[in-house]
């Protein structure tokens, strides 16, 4: 018996379960109540296996299989280290810019004490260079003050001209000497900038050292620990984003095709079908795919089929965030034609 008759037989008992009345005598035993459906369940159950078996959608609705996903986004070591100060595992909830850990390197820590200390060393000698141009300009003031009275003495012939000669080499010995402080002092100004841009690079690395979430979420996979080694890049944590949720499914071209970016969509997950989630078409391939996997269509799978994302709404998901859960099996339902309305037991059903 091939699987394609196994399952249609297997659906079809449950159908037969779900819909068909059962004796008085065999409710009331162990057996009965097991097959049984009680009264909240059966009419969900039956709703759900009409369809899987595609016998309650009018034209222009399609169904097709799907899983739920969602954006995922890596916690990475930007440098290499060793992992401290984890504060998060597995399942727990995070938000944008929570620190969930950090990643100790007393190699850069050393680094930027050695930068602080250059820009003191900086700052010291900008402190000298100007004392320095204070000294020198004090210098040059009486060279230039005896210059002037020797251009005045040696047209007297008061003095000779070789001691005028002299005042003169002072008073441009002493411009040189001021100008060789101004350029100290932009060289200390410059150093100054030199090792705060290092000291401010080094503090950048110290900071991308603590790990952030970048997404409010739900961690997934925590892939290293505190005392672990982990090199530049490393991953650490992956994080779901739980506001960006959405079912993958695939379309044959004929259904794909009709489809436009926001149309109305529907969601039914298998472990809860008595509910019907809001979604919208927020993707469609713009390439087909051969043979996609099996989960995700059981029939027609030699045909072209396109990939279809349905948007989970956006309240939704703020709402009922706790309860998502990645992987969940379920249907996906569009409508490839605008004018068909949502049969009654599509309309949406959230939990309360």
């Amino acid at each position: 018996m091939s699987t394609r008759v196994f399952l249609g037989a297997v659906l079809a008992c449950l159908f037969v379960v779900a819909s068909v009345p059962l004796p008085t005598v065999y409710l009331n035993s162990a057996a009965g109540r097991f097959f049984a459906p009680t009264a909240q369940a059966k009419g969900p159950v039956r709703n759900f296996v009409t369809r899987l078996l595609g016998q309650s959608l009018p034209d222009g609705i399609v169904k097709t299989n799907g899983r739920i996903e969602a954006t995922q986004v890596d916690v990475a070591a930007k440098y290499p280290g060793r992992l401290t100060d984890i504060t998060v595992e597995e399942g727990s909830e995070v938000k944008a810019g929570q620190v969930v850990g950090r990643v100790s390197s007393p190699e850069y820590e050393a680094q930027l004490r050695a930068a602080q200390s250059n820009v003191d060393k900086a700052k010291q000698a900008l402190v000298e260079a100007e004392a320095q141009i204070v000294q020198r300009d004090a210098t040059l003031a009486a060279a230039k003050s005896d210059y002037d009275r020797g251009v005045e003495l040696v047209g007297k012939q008061i003095i000779t001209q070789q001691t005028f000669d002299q005042r003169k080499r002072n008073y441009e010995g002493g411009q040189a000497n001021v100008q060789a402080a101004i350029a100290q002092r932009d060289q200390a100004e410059a150093a100054i900038k030199a090792a705060q841009a290092d000291a401010e690079r080094l503090e950048s690395i110290l900071k991308d050292l603590i790990l952030v979430s970048p997404r409010t979420g739900r961690v997934q996979y925590q892939l290293a620990r505190n005392g672990e080694v982990v090199a530049a890049g490393g991953k650490v944590f992956t994080v779901l984003d739980l506001h960006d949720v959405y079912m993958t499914v695939f379309l044959p071209a004929a259904s794909a095709g009709k489809l436009e970016i926001g149309d109305e969509a529907r969601i039914i997950l298998d472990p809860v079908p008595q509910f019907v989630v809001p979604a919208k078409v927020s993707f469609v391939a713009a390439d087909a795919q051969f043979t996609p996997k099996t989960v995700e269509t059981a029939d027609e799978r030699e045909k072209l089929m396109f990939r279809v994302k349905l948007q989970l709404d956006a309240e939704v998901l703020k709402k009922f965030s706790r309860r998502v859960k990645t992987g969940v099996r379920g249907l996906g339902i569009v409508r490839t034609n605008a004018a068909s309305k949502w049969p009654d037991d599509l309309q949406v059903n959230l939990p309360q």
